[in-house]
C-alpha cells in the first residue's frame, strides 16, 4: 500500500471518527444517559482509525478486553471500594499498569476508562456496557478499514518487558501520580489531574517514545483542546441551546484540522476535547486552564523523573 494513498484516505478516516462521535453524543441526548458518552472514544479513533498506524502494541481481541475491563473497573471501584477518592485513582491506575504489563501491550488509553467514573463517582452500568459496545465498533470498523486498505493493516507482537523494570516503572509512576494528585483531590479541581493527563504522563514517561521529542508542539495541542471543547460547550450548547452533538462534531472538526496544521497527533487530545461535553458549568469555567497547568507539571515530571539510561 502507497503511503500517498494512505494520506488520501485519511480525510474518510476523520470522516469515520465524526460519524461515531456524533452517534455517541446524539444516543446519550435522545436517551438522556450521559454516561454513555465516553470521551476516550475520540482517543480511540485517531489511534485505531485516523492514524495510519496504531500507536499501541496490541490486537483486536485483547484491545476489546482491556478496555472494556477497565471501565468496569473504574464503575466497580466506585460501587465497592469504600475509599478517599485519591486512593481510588491509585487503585485504578495501578489495576491499569498490572493490567497492560500481563496482556504484553501498550494500550495506555484503558487508564482514563478506568479513572473517569471515579471522578465522576459514576456507579452505572451503562458505562461499561456503552464503552465494550463501542470499543466493538471501533475494532470492527479498524478491521473493515485495513481490509478496504483506507489505513495499514495493524501487525501486533506482544511487547517484550522486564517485569522487575516494568514493576520499577509503575511503581514509580503510581507515587508520582499520588504526590500529584494530592492538591487537586484535597481541593476538588480534579482536572488538573484529567484522565487523560495521566495518559499523556504515562506516554512521556516511556523514555523510547518518539512524542518526547514533540513536548511543546503536543503542549499546544493539549491547550488548543481543552479551550475548544470547553468554549463551543459554553457558547453553542448552553447559551445558544445548540444540541450536544453538533457541539461534539463541531469541537473534532477544529482538533483534526489542528492535526493536520501541526502534523502532529496526539489520542489524549481528542478525550481532552470531548470531555467538557460531560461536565457541569461549574467544572468547565477553569478547566482549560487547569488542563494546562496540569499538562505542564505531567510533561516537566515524565521527563526530570524519566531519562534514558543513554543520557
Amino acid at each position: 500500500m502507497h503511503v500517498s494513498h494512505i494520506n488520501l484516505m485519511r480525510i474518510e478516516r476523520y470522516a469515520f471518527a465524526i460519524i461515531m462521535v456524533g452517534v455517541m453524543v446524539f444516543i446519550a441526548e435522545f436517551t438522556n444517559e450521559k454516561e454513555i458518552i465516553f470521551p476516550e472514544i475520540v482517543a480511540l479513533t485517531i489511534g485505531a482509525w485516523i492514524s495510519a498506524k496504531q500507536p499501541w502494541m496490541s490486537n483486536k481481541r485483547k484491545m476489546f478486553a482491556l478496555i472494556s475491563l477497565a471501565a468496569l473497573m473504574g464503575v466497580c471501584t466506585v460501587r465497592y471500594v469504600a475509599a478517599p477518592l485519591i486512593f481510588q485513582v491509585g487503585l485504578c491506575f495501578a489495576f491499569t499498569g498490572l493490567a497492560l504489563t500481563i496482556t504484553k501491550t501498550t494500550l495506555i488509553p484503558i487508564i482514563s476508562a478506568c479513572i473517569l467514573p471515579v471522578y465522576l463517582q459514576t456507579t452505572s452500568w451503562v458505562y461499561p456496557i456503552s464503552v465494550a459496545i463501542m470499543s466493538a465498533i471501533i475494532i470492527a470498523a479498524q478491521w473493515l478499514m485495513e481490509k478496504e486498505g483506507l489505513r495499514y493493516k495493524n501487525h501486533y507482537e506482544p511487547c517484550v518487558f522486564d517485569f522487575k523494570d516494568e514493576f520499577k516503572k509503575w511503581s514509580k509512576l503510581l507515587i508520582l501520580l499520588m504526590i500529584i494528585s494530592l492538591i487537586p483531590v484535597q481541593s476538588r479541581n480534579l482536572y488538573f489531574i484529567a484522565p487523560p493527563l495521566i495518559v499523556a504522563f504515562t506516554e512521556f514517561a516511556n523514555v523510547n517514545s518518539k512524542l518526547r521529542k514533540k513536548a511543546l508542539p503536543i503542549f499546544l495541542i493539549i491547550l488548543t483542546a481543552a479551550f475548544v471543547g470547553m468554549g463551543i460547550r459554553v457558547v453553542l450548547n448552553m447559551y445558544l441551546h445548540v444540541p450536544l452533538v453538533f457541539c461534539a462534531i463541531v469541537a473534532c472538526l477544529f482538533l483534526f484540522v489542528t492535526f493536520e496544521f501541526s502534523q502532529v497527533l496526539f489520542p489524549p487530545a481528542g478525550a481532552i476535547l470531548l470531555l467538557p461535553m460531560i461536565l457541569r458549568y461549574e467544572d468547565l469555567k477553569y478547566y482549560p486552564f487547569e488542563v494546562a497547568i496540569g499538562a505542564a507539571i505531567f510533561i516537566t515530571a515524565a521527563f526530570f523523573f524519566f531519562k534514558s539510561r543513554n543520557a
